[in-house]
């Protein structure tokens, strides 16, 4: 069976919300569509002189709450329903923590590890020149994703600052300090995650440094997440990686299997543990579960098998809506990515904010307002959970969301 159109899984996440609120049928169909996608074909000269052609795309979601924002990653599976799904849980994921950007996502079909470093510069540099008449420090700002990061952003702010004859770091988030970047963006997204948890399990009257977690996807966000979760006090028990897990009952030391694997180029191997697969490890017998890999991880078949008590997703859409529907029959608390994982939109929101002042904050501003942000964020779901009699955070989520971005549409009314 084939995973279920991420772009349709969206879709039915908005309907969910929309039942509780009240919203005209047609401003709800205006709400379940993006506003425009662009697709680009790149034609990029490799080292041997050959000439390659990838394909690109530019979803922009809703801007209704100010200029599109997301990230663009490089991966064989980008597809346009893909980043079409995914610029629509930017959107709601900048309404649910309250910062003025719209959503936003691109991608371009590309395996990197298949390509040298001066062949992803120029196909980077390629794209950034399609995305040019697009996108703005005040239109459409671009930030990292999977496969992507500063050097990535870094390249892209160069190019369009050259075809521009200007200087506007604004134009895209995620870049290394030197280059307008912001302190704690790199963890942002794992530190968004370790909030989200650790309000979820006081919520629930829970003591998170009891817990013993299991991360799925021990990159960036999931490698960070698990070694702030750890710091909390929680037994860090698995962790995988797209070659596989591994699982030590006592506990791994999240920051060692993050240096074995910067070393091999996996998790798999690292001393004294006992391998499993990845769905052996969403199945783990655990107090809390990350998915920090891709979308469509848990299935309803797999979600029968979850036996974690609470979920929170680093990952963009890694629940299908039938897992939804099975874990909130089973009574697993799920924070949704719109949530757990805005840290990354959130620090990139101060980022811009920072290019925009010309004026740089310390890691523990920045580390501070997001905290605020992401509590308030919670009890905001909180309120709409308890207020509404919701079945489940999800859906939390999407009313508190949901109506801020129809509110800032009706408030500056439909034109033409």
């Amino acid at each position: 069976m084939s995973d279920p159109n991420p772009f349709e899984s969206l879709q039915e996440q908005i309907d969910d919300a929309a039942a509780y609120l009240d919203i005209d049928e047609d401003v709800l169909t205006r709400l379940k569509h993006p506003e425009r996608v662009l697709e680009v074909n790149l034609t990029v000269e490799l080292d041997d002189g050959s000439l390659r052609r990838f394909k690109g795309f530019r979803s922009q979601f809703n801007g209704d709450r100010g200029p599109y924002k997301g990230g663009i990653r490089y991966h064989p599976d980008v597809s346009r329903d893909e980043v079409k799904a995914l610029s629509g849980w930017m959107a709601y994921k900048c309404g649910i923590v309250g910062i003025p950007f719209g959503g936003g996502k691109g991608g371009i079909v590309v395996d990197p590890d298949d390509y040298s470093d001066s062949e992803i510069e120029r196909l980077t540099r390629a794209f950034a020149t399609e995305l040019r008449p697009l996108v703005g420090p005040d239109r459409d700002i671009p930030a990292p994703d999977v496969n992507t990061g500063q050097r990535e952003m870094n390249w892209f702010k160069d190019t369009y600052e050259t075809l521009e004859r200007t200087t506007a770091p604004g134009v895209i988030t995620g870049k290394a300090i030197s280059s307008g970047g912001s302190a704690g963006r790199v963890e942002a997204t794992g530190r968004s995650t370790m909030l989200a948890a650790r309000e979820a399990f006081e919520y629930l009257d829970r003591d998170v440094s009891d817990a013993t977690v299991a991360v799925q996807g021990y990159g960036n966000a999931g490698s960070i997440a698990a070694r702030l979760i750890e710091d909390l006090g929680a037994t860090v028990v698995a962790v995988s990686d797209s070659s596989g897990g591994i699982y030590d009952s006592d506990g791994l030391d999240a920051r060692a299997v993050k240096s074995f694997k910067n070393e091999t180029g996996t998790v798999t191997g690292y001393d004294d543990a006992e391998e499993l697969t990845n769905d052996e490890l969403l199945a783990l017998d655990v107090d809390l579960l990350v998915p920090a890999a891709l979308e469509n991880a848990i299935d309803g078949d797999l979600a029968e098998d979850v036996s974690a008590d609470v979920i929170v997703e680093a990952a963009n859409g890694p629940l299908t809506p039938r897992a939804d529907d099975v874990l909130t029959e089973r009574d697993v608390h799920v924070v949704p990515d719109i949530l757990a994982n805005a840290g990354g939109v959130t620090v990139s929101y101060f980022e811009w904010v920072q290019n925009r002042q010309r004026f740089s904050w310390t890691e523990a501003r920045v580390n501070d307002e997001l905290e605020a942000v992401i509590t308030d964020a919670f009890d905001d779901l909180v309120a709409a959970y308890e207020t509404n009699d919701l079945p489940n955070f999800r859906t939390a989520a999407y009313v508190v969301a949901t109506r801020r971005v129809v509110d800032s549409y009706l408030e500056g009314g439909n034109w033409p």
